[in-house]
């Protein structure tokens, strides 16, 4: 592209404008230059200070959509954040560790965490808040219930594509697992999970989120000696948070039901 002559007119200059950011792939820039430069104009901003109020403009406009690309790559069922979670209703959530552990240091370390807490304490919702704060960071995230993962693994060894499999649920930086502990595993899927968690161990972190204490895992893992090798996967270095046995759903159920008069 040749280059634009001093005595431009401001629709010349828009045109080029717009024609060098397509060419240069600034899709920011070129929504927004026109804005940018008049509330330059107004505040007096220098050329520099203009030129670095539309460079920060893209970078931040990039930056939000990898963000959203690593959260729909993430595959969480629904949004949640942490934002939205209410302490009160569960006071057996320490809040304080919650924003401790939404600053991802565990998940650059390679650690586990282990959400522990009968139906409705808010278990699911803290791994996906968790998650999705890891993939806002910049943190390669995968969602999958503890069923989903198996019945896929045990069609990737069908198919002669384990080990390819296993290296894929490797590489990301978190992996989230819920609902584990709900349903019995036969021995061969459990043997793959763990695998799975073999691959990852003190390396990249796996969260997850069970209903079931660890004692009580002997419905889920039939084996003891592979159950407690699973447990330990999980818990060495690691963080468990017990949410309770209330369920917040439940007693926000409860409260909205009219009250009867007795009879």
């Amino acid at each position: 592209m040749s280059r634009i002559p001093r005595a431009i007119t401001e629709n010349a200059a828009d045109a080029a404008i717009e024609t060098s950011c397509r060419v240069l792939h600034l899709p920011t820039v070129r929504a927004q230059f026109s804005e940018l430069i008049t509330r330059a104009e107004r505040d007096q901003l220098s050329y520099r200070g203009m030129l670095a109020e539309l460079l920060m403009a893209e970078c931040e406009e990039r930056d939000r959509r990898r963000s959203q690309r690593r959260l729909q790559a993430a595959g969480f069922p629904r949004q949640k954040w942490l934002s939205d979670f209410d302490y009160s209703a569960n006071p057996n959530i320490n809040a304080a560790l919650i924003n401790n552990l939404a600053n991802c240091d565990w998940v650059r370390a390679g650690q586990p965490l282990c959400l522990i807490g009968d139906s409705g304490t808010g278990k699911s919702h803290l791994l996906i808040g968790l998650g999705s704060a890891a993939a806002m960071a910049g943190f390669r995230v995968r969602y999958t219930l503890a069923a989903k993962l198996v019945n896929e693994l045990v069609e990737a060894a069908d198919d002669r594509q384990l080990t390819k499999t296993i290296a894929r649920y490797g590489r990301v930086d978190l992996l989230c697992i819920d609902e584990l502990g709900y349903l019995e595993l036969d021995r061969r899927g459990a043997e793959m999970l763990f695998q799975v968690l073999t691959e990852r161990e003190e390396k990249n972190s796996v969260a997850i989120a069970s209903n079931e204490s660890f004692s009580g895992w002997t419905r889920t893992f039939t084996d003891p000696r592979l159950r407690a090798a699973i447990v330990d996967r999980l818990t060495f270095n690691g963080t468990i948070v017990e949410t309770g046995t209330d369920s917040y759903r439940l007693s926000r159920t409860a409260a909205k039901q009219p009250a009867t008069s007795a009879s």
